[in-house]
């Protein structure tokens, strides 16, 4: 397994834009909102893939966005404890129930990491990363930060779904195992909230 990703890594040069998640300083927190309904979402230990194929009535999808390496952002690279403008994997795709996108989700991990070890995040393809990620007991996930990310933030097909909702609940932790890391940032889409009778999530600002 560990050549196969060696030779792998020696093939892929950086093969995606730089978007803009992440990539100003986003005031991630842990404290919990004024509402309970919320932050059972926000904080929820448990596996949000899981979570939505309940509510999917087994139409939950995954629809892979991009995939391929890139300069890490400032902000991933100090949640992940490694040097600035590391390169990285980095995944985006959409959690979707049927085709309607519920959340965008980015993840990412230090190419030198990946290297190390054992893990090959590369092959995935529609399968859901938190799947695997639950399913592998190596892995321990760390404290979970929240925020309001600006949509403007998105990559343009994630602000597509965020219409008239200029601030998006989001949330991420870092999955650790060993010397890798892998850092997951979920967004939860307006849709969401909509299917799930929230709808007032999309507008309450606790500040």
């Amino acid at each position: 397994m560990r050549a196969k990703l060696a030779a792998y890594f020696q093939q892929v040069s950086s093969t995606v834009p730089s978007n803009t998640l992440s990539a100003t300083a986003t005031d991630w927190h842990t404290t919990p909102t004024s509402v309970a309904a919320l932050n059972d979402w926000l904080f929820d230990q448990g596996s949000l893939t899981q979570r939505l194929t309940q509510l999917c009535n087994s139409s939950f999808t995954v629809q892979l966005l991009t995939e391929g390496w890139q300069t890490l952002t400032d902000d991933e690279c100090q949640a992940l404890n490694i040097t600035r403008s590391s390169c990285g994997w980095v995944r985006e795709v959409f959690l979707c129930n049927g085709r309607q996108p519920w959340v965008f989700a980015r993840s990412v991990a230090s190419q030198a990491e990946l290297q190390a070890s054992d893990f090959d995040i590369s092959q995935l393809g529609t399968r859901s990363l938190g799947e695997l990620l639950f399913s592998n007991q190596a892995f321990s996930r760390g404290t979970m930060h929240i925020c309001q990310m600006p949509s403007i933030q998105l990559p343009l097909q994630a602000q597509q779904h965020a219409a008239h909702t200029p601030q998006l609940w989001a949330r991420r932790s870092r999955f650790q195992n060993q010397g890798l890391g892998v850092l997951v940032a979920e967004v939860f889409l307006p849709q969401l909230w909509q299917d799930t009778g929230h709808s007032d999530f999309n507008r309450f600002n606790p500040r």
